[in-house]
């Protein structure tokens, strides 16, 4: 009785370990899948990353198709060959400043047409630069190339010692702050619903990856906003799903005096002018005038 006690126990034992074993086997194997799985979404990302950021669309109109006759199309040479296209027009009031507008990160310059005849209209200047790879340019975008034109076409408009507004809008905020971060003579720098970092973006929208190792184009606006000379105005909505709000407060809070935050409370990411951004931008730069 008790050799067959012993037997039952054994093999109740044997049993027991042999499905550890097979469930200790399926666990590795489900790791090794996970892991495959997640290296390829990985890879994939980092491969991907500037069709996620850099998304232009559309063909880029004349200034007289979008009603703006008295602005001029440029085809600028940067240092590198590149060639990139740019609107102008001059200011046409004396005195009054130009307006170097670095656009979004969708589209192209024709879908702002409405926000350059609110510019045009109070009498200043506009110069708008198309980004690399955007219709109108040649080139591939990329934070390191974007960053340079922006700082060739700058100086190349504060040549004359004209007063230079550097506004960026969405994606624009980051060249722009880059900008103002190493030329002190600009005049304004507006922010429009702006980002800490595009790398802060990237993290909260895919927390499961290191974006800090994979990110390319990092563009840390958070950093570089300490050194700006110029005047600061912030300008978001809080109801902005793109780039949350949090990130204009908090590049407030970073940003030197003399600083001015405008939230506009029931706003989104593409409304602010709706709701009198270029009011306040003008407001703001008649304060700020000695």
């Amino acid at each position: 009785m008790a050799d067959a006690e012993t037997g039952r126990a054994g093999t109740t034992e044997h049993k027991s370990s042999g499905f550890w074993a097979k469930s200790g086997r399926w666990l590795v194997k489900l790791a090794v899948i996970v892991a495959i799985a997640y290296g390829m979404a990985a890879g994939f990302m980092y491969l991907n990353q500037r069709n996620f950021v850099f998304v232009p669309t559309g063909e880029l109109m004349t200034p007289e198709e979008r009603g703006l006759e008295n602005v001029s199309v440029e085809l600028v040479e940067m240092a590198d060959g590149t060639r990139i296209t740019a609107w102008a027009a001059d200011p046409s009031i004396e005195g009054a400043p130009t307006v170097l507008y670095f656009h979004g990160n969708s589209s192209n310059l024709s879908n702002r047409s409405e926000r350059f005849r609110q510019i045009l209209d109070s009498g200043y200047g506009l110069y708008a630069p198309t980004h690399r790879g955007y219709a109108g340019s040649e080139g591939s975008p990329s934070e390191a190339a974007l960053i340079s034109d922006a700082l060739e076409v700058y100086d190349t408009l504060s040549a004359s010692g004209a007063p230079v507004i550097v506004h960026g809008e969405s994606l624009g905020t980051g060249i722009a702050t880059a900008v103002a971060a190493v030329r002190p003579d600009v005049g304004l720098l507006v922010l429009e619903a702006p980002y800490t970092a595009l790398v802060d973006m990237a993290a909260e929208q895919y927390p499961w990856l290191p974006v800090n190792l994979l990110m390319k184009d990092p563009m840390k606006t958070r950093d570089r906003i300490a050194s700006v000379e110029a005047p600061v105005l912030v300008i978001h909505g809080t109801e902005d799903r793109v780039i949350p709000v949090e990130h204009g407060r908090k590049l407030f809070e970073i940003a030197p005096e003399p600083k001015e935050l405008l939230i506009l409370e029931g706003a989104g990411h593409g409304d602010l002018w709706r709701r009198g951004l270029w009011n306040s931008v003008q407001e703001n730069w008649a304060e700020i005038q000695p």
